[in-house]
């Protein structure tokens, strides 16, 4: 089990309110002069620094903190919060957040979290040895307006200067937050009742204008051959998926053994103390790495934790998410205006596609289901109502629960689900890992991860643009051979061919 959450339950805060608390660190004992040191977050590097991956429930919850400022996180925590920490449905786990050191602890030595002249844009400095707790932290006495009020948030994820970019961001943000039912569960009760006949009439709490949806319900029959093959090649082999899923997945794991992993996998990318680890049983995904309350955050669904798939989804998140966020955090692209000035294709499907080939990586049967069911599900929603897209999947999944969770994601924005319709995003996984594996030849994966958040299109005319110097490649890229091998392996078991491959594309 792990030191770090031992000493956490023997401390107490004190009934202060502090604008900050402290990382805990995975170190037996408590630390205390190094710690991280944030200034602003750049909206650019928020903006740009993860993954498009479930943004379902942590921007939720961060839009319900805004609008409820009694209830912020912020004031007078009552507990010492866990680095690694379990929500439950009804209060949900709040991360830790990051502290500010005193002038005194400003000169470091080399071992450090980050490289002391690791930048992030101009307004990012990462300093400190592996972080480390505090025993009681000191209440800061009160200074000026403007350092009494200085707060670790997250900031619009907009580009700074302009008004037309923070509408658009502010727009995105929206859609994310707004395309969860807030009567999700209530609907559930309702259709299961009804002999899975009924369709679900879905409430919003900030629901988002019908022309802004209609961009994302634009469903592509482009890759539905393949996706019903590899489908249909794993239920001759298993029978059915719930055989699939425990035959290549494994037994779940409990919260501790998910800890321990989390602990491990982090070992080796070298990032222990850098990441807030949250558990939920309360998330569509699998897993979601988003910045909250300024910090990079990761949540794992406990309830599709599975033994054999757990690194995967690490690799996915934090190997591949993660390090190209923070490698792209110090390129010259870093901002939105970077990118148009650079003329950047969009991020996705590349992002995506790469992250969702890491998850089956060194599998010993990685069969691409669960990217080509996302696609199928969301191809069927666009043409079928909800109880026949119910219907209809049974086909492929029997359990009606995991039938609901992707009927639900599929059909998440609308309100009458007996209409066709869908959002369409969860099309872009199947979708990025063709076209990378198409090209998996030409592509210098270690270079795409290197330059951070750009299209494996646009890799060759930006490497001399690129900067360097304090590039992260997660450690399953260090060996080309055999991360090459891999990739062919991933063709040889979903029945996928060059020369199909070049047709499609």
């Amino acid at each position: 089990m792990l030191e770090a959450i031992k000493v956490t339950e023997r401390l107490h805060w004190p009934e202060t309110e502090m604008a900050k608390k402290c990382v805990l660190s995975p170190m037996e004992k408590p630390l205390s002069p190094s710690q991280l040191y944030l200034e602003h977050w750049s909206p650019g590097v928020l903006k740009d620094l993860f993954g498009t991956s479930s943004y379902n429930v942590i921007l939720q919850n961060e839009e319900e903190e805004q609008l409820s400022p009694k209830h912020s996180p912020y004031r007078r925590p009552k507990r010492a919060q866990h680095l690694i920490s379990t929500a439950s449905r009804k209060t949900g786990g709040r991360p830790v957040v990051l502290t500010r050191p005193r002038e005194g602890y400003r000169n470091v030595s080399q071992s450090q979290l980050f490289s002391s002249s690791t930048r992030f844009g101009n307004n990012i400095t990462v300093l400190g040895s592996p972080i480390g707790l505090t025993p009681r932290p000191v209440p800061r006495p009160q200074r000026s307006s403007q350092a009494s009020s200085s707060r670790v948030r997250l900031p619009l994820l907009a580009k700074a200067g302009s008004v037309r970019d923070s509408e658009n961001s502010l727009k995105k943000l929206c859609i994310l937050t707004a395309i969860k039912p807030s009567n999700v569960d209530s609907e559930k009760t309702r259709f299961f009742k009804s002999d899975f006949t009924y369709n679900p009439q879905f409430e919003y709490s900030n629901p988002v204008a019908p022309q802004v949806l209609e961009k994302h319900n634009n469903a592509s029959d482009r890759f539905l051959t393949q996706a019903v093959r590899i489908m249909e090649l794993a239920l001759q082999k298993y029978g059915n998926y719930e055989k699939f899923e425990q035959a290549t997945g494994g037994s779940l794991l409990t919260k501790s053994r998910i800890w321990s992993h989390v602990k491990k996998y982090m070992e080796k990318e070298g990032c222990v103390g850098e990441i807030v680890v949250h558990l939920t049983d309360d998330l569509l995904s699998r897993a979601s790495m988003t910045v909250v309350n300024g910090r990079p955050t990761l949540t794992i669904n406990i309830s599709t934790a599975r033994e054999q798939w757990l690194e995967g989804m690490l690799r996915h998140e934090i190997g591949t998410h993660y390090f190209r966020g923070i490698n792209n955090s110090q390129q010259p692209w870093n901002s939105g205006a970077g990118r148009k000035k650079l003329g950047l294709r969009p991020l996705n499907p590349t992002e995506e596609g790469l992250a969702s080939i890491h998850s089956v990586l060194f599998r010993r049967d990685p069969t691409l289901w669960r990217a080509a069911l996302l696609y199928y599900t969301v191809y069927q929603a666009s043409h079928m109502s909800f109880s026949q897209l119910f219907r209809d999947l049974g086909r492929f999944v029997h359990d009606p629960n995991t039938r609901w969770d992707y009927c639900v994601r599929s059909k998440r924005g609308q309100t009458d689900t007996s209409q066709p319709g869908c959002f369409s995003k969860d099309q872009v996984y199947l979708d990025g890992i063709l076209k990378i594996l198409r090209h998996r030849e030409k592509i210098d994966f270690q270079l795409l991860t290197a330059l951070g958040k750009v299209s494996y299109e646009d890799v060759e005319r930006l490497k001399g643009l690129a900067v360097m110097e304090h590039v992260r490649i997660p450690h399953f890229l260090q060996d080309q051979s055999r991360y090459s091998e891999q990739l062919q392996k991933i063709m040889e078991v979903n029945q996928l061919t060059d020369e199909e491959l070049r047709m499609l594309i």
